[in-house]
């Protein structure tokens, strides 16, 4: 992914801000894909592992290659899993070096919208399937139904129009289901499919939702920590009286990916 080693370089950061939701995401979107017993993965733009650990846990998969171009994020996943069936890589999306046609499913999480050249991508992850294998992924649908950053952009945007320069649902627009479509049939892939995968999330209080914008990891934090501390006190509380609140202070809102798949010929 592009600029990963400063904007996606803080495991911890990235996981608490994302990783925990992409973990409900991800086993909808594996039993979505019908990939076979024992087939050999590659996870591209594998982060943390959270992916990869959902494979292993729901496909029994022969082997998974894991690729990320952060190397911190390698470290992370190679502490959390040990299985002998995975094999981690430091490399960019675009440059894999799985050979032509060696594993039967390729899948990313939530990492195209980083990628600088997206159609290239998606033709590396189609160069390295075997004929009749799945290709697929998933994004949030940042325009739209991706509630936690949808609140602090509209309040940001609302207090600073200079955030918009930050906000993924406007500098992310292949992340809906007419884009993603068309990207996989201009790869040669039949029989693509979308799905929309609704999640919720869950937040105890206010400062369960506000701390993981502190981490820099992300464009939202990035956006935060690059303001002064009084406009983010600013932001802050605009976003407190904006948030809708249970009787006990929790938050509880929507989520929405979207995952395309579709056929190697």
């Amino acid at each position: 992914m592009s600029n990963a080693q400063d904007l996606w370089g803080a495991s911890n950061s990235y996981d608490q801000y994302m990783g925990r939701w992409s973990r409900k995401v991800a086993p909808t979107f594996l039993a979505w894909l019908k990939a076979p017993d024992r087939a050999a993965w590659i996870d591209i733009g594998c982060g943390t592992g959270v992916l990869t650990s959902a494979i292993l846990d729901s496909c029994n998969p022969s082997e998974i290659v894991a690729v990320d171009s952060a190397l911190p994020f390698i470290e992370a996943a190679r502490f959390r899993i040990t299985d002998p069936r995975v094999q981690f890589e430091v490399a960019d999306a675009q440059e894999i070096s799985a050979f032509d046609h060696s594993v039967d499913c390729a899948v990313s999480g939530l990492v195209l919208n980083f990628l600088p050249n997206k159609a290239a991508a998606i033709r590396v992850m189609t160069r390295v399937v075997r004929p009749g294998g799945v290709v697929g992924l998933y994004v949030w649908d940042y325009a739209g139904h991706m509630q936690l950053m949808r609140y602090f952009f509209d309040v940001a945007t609302a207090l600073d129009p200079e955030a918009a320069q930050f906000d993924d649902g406007t500098m992310a627009p292949i992340c809906r289901p007419g884009p993603l479509s068309e990207l996989f049939t201009d790869a040669g892939l039949r029989n693509v499919e979308c799905k929309a995968i609704d999640i919720t999330t869950e937040f105890a209080n206010f400062d369960d939702y506000w701390t993981p914008f502190l981490g820099g990891t992300g464009s939202a934090p990035k956006y935060c920590m690059s303001i002064s501390e009084v406009a983010r006190r600013q932001l802050r509380e605009a976003l407190h009286a904006k948030l809708p609140k249970g009787p006990d202070d929790e938050i509880l809102l929507a989520a929405r990916a979207w995952a395309v798949k579709g056929l190697a010929a």
